[in-house]
Order: structure tokens, then sequence, then C-alpha cells
């Protein structure tokens, strides 16, 4: 079955929170592998425009300091679409939420209700919101970005 999430992704992924005078945009993307003319396969990120279940994304966050002054201690918050299960960060510095942003914790720490009142560990496809705690000082006009990865539900 096919999925037209491209709009859905695009508007899940523009409201981080941020604490600070930093900016912020984000992008997603999906991978695919295309065969070229020798032979050999080349992994491409493309815009979502048609996704189906099992299509791997990655999402990226820039972040910039648009104030005048440096910028430190900063949090970037973003929620994980409902169509799209989490499969992890490129540096795994984040927190994650598996209650809509309600607790927080590193995923080995969190638990996840099941039916008959017993709790199970947390798996990546039940984040619903990551955080990064930019513990750091980001100069007037610096950026950087954050990376995450996830599957087509």
């Amino acid at each position: 079955m096919k999925h037209m999430i491209a709009a859905l992704l695009a508007l899940a992924i523009a409201v981080p929170a941020i604490s600070a005078p930093v900016e912020l945009a984000s992008d997603v993307f999906v991978e695919r592998e295309h065969k070229r003319a020798d032979g050999t396969v080349a992994t491409v990120l493309e815009a979502p425009k048609l996704v189906v279940p099992g299509d791997q994304l990655v999402f990226v966050v820039r972040y910039k300091n648009v104030g005048t002054q440096p910028a430190s201690n900063f949090i970037v918050t973003n929620p994980i679409p409902r169509a799209v299960a989490f499969s992890g960060t490129m540096d795994g510095t984040e927190v994650v939420s598996v209650d809509g942003g309600k607790s927080w914790g590193v995923m080995s720490q969190l638990k996840v209700a099941k039916p008959d009142g017993t709790f199970r560990q947390a798996l990546p496809a039940d984040v619903t919101h990551l955080k990064w705690n930019m513990n750091q000082t980001l100069a007037a006009g610096s950026a950087g970005k954050l990376v995450f990865r996830g599957v087509v539900r």
C-alpha cells in the first residue's frame, strides 16, 4: 500500500522547540538505491515524493544562532511522525520520549505499558519524540545539524 506522506512528514518536523535565539530548519529524505550504468549501486537521498512501508528516511535538523550573542545550553525537541518508526540517530546524544513528550530518558531506561498492565522495555519504534540538550556554546552566526533515521510504517 502506497502512502503519500511527504506533506505530513514536512509538517511534523517543522516545529522543533528551542530555548535560545537559534533558528531551525528541517528536511526529510528517502534513501534509495540506484543502479548505475556500470552496474554498481549508489545509495542516494531523494525528496520523499512517494514513500511506501519499509522506506528508509533520513531527517536532518539544521540549527543556527541567529542572535548577536553566543547561545548556550539550548534544547532542540523533535516529534517523530506517527507514520514513521524511529531507527536511530547519527551520534546517540539524544534523549527520547515514548509517551508523547511527557517523560524523557535514554532508551535503555524507558518502559512501555502492555495491554495486560505489565511493562516491557521500550523499543526504537515506540519513540514519539527526540530531544537534544545542546550543552555547548554556539557563537553568533554558527550552525550545526542533527540527523536521525526512521522507517515508514
